[in-house]
C-alpha cells in the first residue's frame, strides 16, 4: 500500500468551514487521517506556508476529443483542477451514429476541434467512456449527453420538430446513455440542432434524468435580450420533469440588457421557494467563448455544416443573413448586436490559409482583407468549413462580482482547447478568483472561494467521495501558495500556465510537483451511480 504525508498545511476542507493547521495521510489513493499525523509514509510533501485544499472541480470543460489526444489536459491539472465534466452544450462526442460521422466532426469542430488520430466508430456513450479509460487519464472524467446528439440520433440534423414517436425515441437514448453512467444531460439552445427544439422534447428527456437523480446543464436559448423569457422556460423545464437545473456560464449580455439582473435574481430566488433544485456555474471574465458560427442565424445550419457552408457560397442567403443580423430574430441571441464586431476576436482556425486571423477583431480582419466585416466573418467560416472560435467581450466587472457572491454559483473554465489563441479562462479560471478576487479585492474569503470549486460542485453533480478534504474520500488534493496563486494568461497572450500552484494530487498521485507535471495518469472515469 502507497502512502503519502501533507505535512504542516493550512487545510481548507472544501465545506466551506474555517481552515486549520494540520497534515493529512494518503493510503492506497484515499484520505486515511487528517489532523496531527506521526507515522511516516512512503512520500512526504512539506506544505509549510502552503494551502491544502480539495482538488478544484471544473463543471463546464471542453476536453471530450483533447482527452483522447494529451490526456494530461495539462491546462486544467496546471491549474489544480483534479476532476471535470465534459458533454457540454449539448453538443459532443457520443452518441455518434456511424452515418452522421462527417457532418457531426464539423459541428462540433468550433467546439472541442476534430482530429483524424482516433478511431470515431465508438457510437455510444459506454464506448466513448471506454476509450477515455484507455487513454489514461491525467484527472477525473465526468460526461453528460449532450441534446443534440441524442436528437441526431433520433431525427437526424433537420429544423423541425419531433414526432411523439421520437420523442419516445429521444427518451430511450437518454435512459441508455444514463445507464452507461452519464452524469445527466445537457443542451445548449444557440447551438444546432438542439435551436430547433421547443420545452416540450427537453421536458420529456429531463423526465428520464429525473429518474437516475441526475442533473440537467443548460445554455440557456438567450443571455441577452429575452433572457427572462429564458430563464422562465428553463424553470418550466426543472418544475414539469422534476430535474435538478443547472445553468451553464451564467451571465447577462449587452449593456441593453443590464438592467434585466435583478429581475433574473429573482427568478432563481422564486424557482428555490418553489422547491426546484437550482444552481449555476461561471468563469471570471467579461468575455465569452464558443464557435464562431454562433453568430449566424439558426436557419443558416439547417441540415448541419455542410448546408451551411453551402448556404455561406449563395449571395442571396448572404444578403438574408446580414438582414436578419441587423434586423434580429425573436428569442435568438444575436452575438453581433450584443457584442459588436468590434468586440468579437477570431481564437482558432482549422486551416493554414487564415492563420492570419487568429488574434485579430472581426473589424481588424475585415480591414486586412480588404472588404466588410459580414463578408470577412462569412467568408472565414465558409473556408474553414465552421470550424473557428471566437471571443466576444459582453459585460462588466461588477455583474461577475454580483453573479460571483450568489450562493448558487461554482467556479468552471468552460475553455476551448482548440488551437490558436484560446480564452484565458481555459489556463487560468480557478486561480484568477484565488489570486484577484480573494487576494486582492477581498470579495470573498479563501474558505468560501474554495468551497465554490469544490464542495459546491460536487453537491450539485452528487459526487459522495470528492470534494471535501474528509478521511475515505478519494485523494484528490490541490496545495497551492496563497500569497502569489495568479493566472498569468491575457487575452493577447493567453497559453501560460499560472503561478502559485505548488502541488496537484489525482487519487493519491502527484501530478504536479513544485509546479512542474510529474507525467502521472491517475485519472478515473467517474460513473454516476443511480
Amino acid at each position: 500500500m502507497s502512502t503519502l504525508l501533507i505535512k504542516n498545511g493550512r487545510i481548507i476542507d472544501g465545506t466551506g468551514a474555517a481552515g486549520f493547521d494540520g497534515d493529512v495521510l494518503v493510503k492506497d489513493g484515499k484520505i486515511a487521517a487528517i489532523g496531527t499525523v506521526t507515522e511516516s509514509a512512503d512520500q512526504v510533501i512539506d506544505a509549510s506556508g502552503l494551502v491544502v485544499a480539495p482538488g478544484f472541480i471544473d463543471t463546464h470543460s471542453h476536453s471530450d476529443l483533447d482527452v483522447l489526444l494529451r490526456p494530461q489536459v495539462l491546462p486544467k491539472i496546471m491549474q489544480g483542477i483534479t476532476t471535470e465534466l465534459l458533454g457540454q452544450d449539448g453538443v459532443s462526442m457520443a452518441p455518434l451514429p456511424v452515418q452522421y460521422i462527417s457532418p457531426w466532426r464539423k459541428n462540433l469542430a468550433g467546439l472541442d476541434g476534430d482530429s483524424d488520430e482516433i478511431d470515431w466508430t465508438y457510437e455510444t456513450t459506454e464506448n466513448y467512456l471506454k476509450m477515455i479509460e484507455a487513454a489514461h487519464p491525467g484527472l477525473n472524467e465526468m460526461y453528460l449527453v449532450p441534446h443534440g446528439n441524442i436528437r441526431m440520433e433520433a431525427m437526424g440534423l433537420d429544423n423541425r420538430l419531433p414526432t411523439d414517436e421520437e420523442i419516445e425515441k429521444m427518451k430511450a437514448i437518454t435512459r441508455r446513455e444514463m445507464e452507461a453512467g452519464a452524469m445527466g444531460l445537457s443542451t445548449g439552445l444557440i447551438y444546432i440542432p438542439c435551436a430547433y427544439s421547443e420545452s416540450k422534447e427537453i421536458i420529456e428527456m429531463c423526465k428520464v434524468v429525473a429518474e437516475y437523480d441526475g442533473v440537467f446543464v443548460i445554455h440557456q436559448r438567450s443571455e441577452a435580450d429575452t433572457i427572462l423569457d429564458s430563464m422562465k422556460e428553463v424553470i418550466e423545464i426543472g418544475r414539469k420533469s422534476g430535474a435538478k437545473v443547472h445553468w451553464s456560464h451564467f451571465k447577462v449580455c449587452g449593456k441593453q440588457n443590464w438592467d434585466k439582473i435583478d429581475a433574473v435574481l429573482e427568478l432563481l430566488e422564486e424557482a428555490k421557494k418553489e422547491g426546484i433544485t437550482v444552481s449555476f456555474d461561471q468563469y471570471p471574465y467579461v468575455a465569452g467563448s464558443t464557435m464562431m458560427g454562433a453568430i449566424l442565424p439558426p436557419w443558416v445550419h439547417d441540415g448541419g455544416t455542410d448546408k451551411a457552408v453551402a448556404r455561406l457560397a449563395d449571395p442571396e442567403l448572404r444578403k438574408k443573413m446580414v438582414y436578419d443580423m441587423e434586423h434580429g430574430i425573436p428569442g435568438w441571441d444575436n452575438f453581433v448586436d450584443f457584442a459588436g464586431f468590434e468586440n468579437i476576436y477570431v481564437t482558432s482556425v482549422k486551416t493554414e490559409q487564415n492563420a492570419d486571423a487568429v488574434g485579430l477583431s472581426i473589424v481588424e480582419l475585415a480591414e486586412k482583407r480588404g472588404t466588410d466585416p459580414y463578408t470577412a466573418a462569412f467568408d472565414l467560416l465558409m473556408q474553414e468549413e465552421n470550424a473557428v472560435g471566437m471571443v466576444d467581450f459582453y459585460g462588466i466587472e461588477e455583474h461577475v462580482k454580483r453573479f460571483m457572491m450568489r450562493p448558487e454559483m461554482n467556479a468552471c473554465t468552460d475553455g476551448l482547447l482548440c488551437p490558436g489563441k484560446p480564452h484565458p479562462r481555459l489556463y487560468g479560471s480557478f486561480v484568477r478568483i484565488l489570486g484577484k478576487y480573494v487576494r486582492e479585492e477581498k470579495l470573498m474569503s479563501l474558505e468560501q472561494a474554495i468551497y465554490k470549486m469544490t464542495g459546491k460542485p460536487a453537491s450539485v453533480l452528487r459526487l459522495a467521495d470528492r470534494g471535501q478534504l474528509k478521511e475515505g474520500n478519494w485523494a484528490d488534493i490541490t496545495i497551492f501558495d496563497a500569497a502569489t496563486v495568479a493566472d498569468k494568461g491575457t487575452f493577447v497572450d493567453p497559453i501560460q500556465f499560472p503561478e502559485g500552484i505548488a502541488y496537484v494530487i489525482v487519487n493519491g498521485a502527484v501530478a504536479v510537483d513544485h509546479g512542474k507535471h510529474t507525467g502521472a495518469l491517475n485519472g478515473q472515469v467517474i460513473r454516476h451511480k443511480k
